[in-house]
């Protein structure tokens, strides 16, 4: 198989403005390159829709709680129009961009996520991905660009948290590289970006206080994917997705 590269894209590049249309640009370079794979959230657009319909976000230690109506708002944004605007600046750029959710085929099955500190409502957890249906869509030579909101066994659907449905996919495809799209341009170590690191040196970098705050999990999630057999994770923004820029964490050899 060529090499294949799942990129998560969190909410705040895919509203409508010059950020998407930088990040489609990107994209579709990419996408000449190899084979891709996208998975997006939209979180702001699903909290902003909430407050018009007079519904009130809720979390549970960051989780966003999901009743009825609030899943329903989730499908909206999440597989409608967060989904099919990303994918129509792809087609319109001539990429092969196919606008699915976990839904689909049932692409991703899920069950009810436990929380020791509450009810999360319809929010799930991924218990198996459908890889031969992705891998035959990119062998085809779609760029599949995937929802979150996933299949539940009582045949309904589940929100999923994006970087979790990210994770589960890169790991049953064995993808060759896995971007964190984030608000920073990498690791950075006295004001440098530091291209490349490997699993020890992050966790000592940890361990010194040199990575603190927001970037610990955006770390750990790296850390997570490459534990998981992903080949190499890469952390970056938009400028640095598009530069090719951002830090590489791959395994220790």
């Amino acid at each position: 198989m060529e090499p294949l590269t799942l990129i998560k894209v969190g909410g705040a590049e895919l509203k409508e403005g010059d950020d998407l249309e930088r990040l489609a640009d990107a994209l579709a370079a990419m996408a000449t390159r190899g084979a891709l794979l996208v998975v997006h959230g939209g979180g702001p657009e699903i909290a902003d829709l909430q407050q018009r319909l007079g519904l009130v976000p809720a979390f549970v230690e960051g989780l966003r709680v999901t009743d009825e109506a609030s899943l329903r708002v989730a499908e909206m944004v999440l597989s409608g129009s967060v989904n099919k605007r990303l994918t129509a600046r792809l087609v319109s750029r001539g990429v092969k961009a196919l606008g699915l959710s976990g839904v689909d085929a049932g692409l991703l099955e899920a069950d009810c996520l436990k929380h020791p500190a509450g009810d999360l409502g319809r929010v799930g957890e991924i218990t198996a991905v459908r890889s031969e249906c992705l891998l035959e869509l990119v062998g085809l030579g779609y760029t599949p660009i995937i929802s979150p909101i996933s299949l539940g066994c009582d045949g309904r659907p589940y929100n999923v948290n994006a970087d979790h449905a990210a994770l589960a996919i890169a790991q049953a495809l064995g993808v060759t590289e896995m971007v964190f799209l984030t608000d920073v341009p990498g690791v950075m170590r006295e004001g440098q970006v530091l291209p490349g690191l490997t699993d020890a040196e992050v966790n000592a970098m940890i361990t010194e206080g040199v990575i603190t705050g927001g970037m610990i999990p955006k770390v750990k999630s790296a850390l997570t994917a490459i534990a998981s057999g992903v080949g190499a994770a890469h952390i970056t923004n938009l400028a640095g997705l598009a530069a090719g820029n951002g830090t590489r964490v791959v395994a220790r050899a």
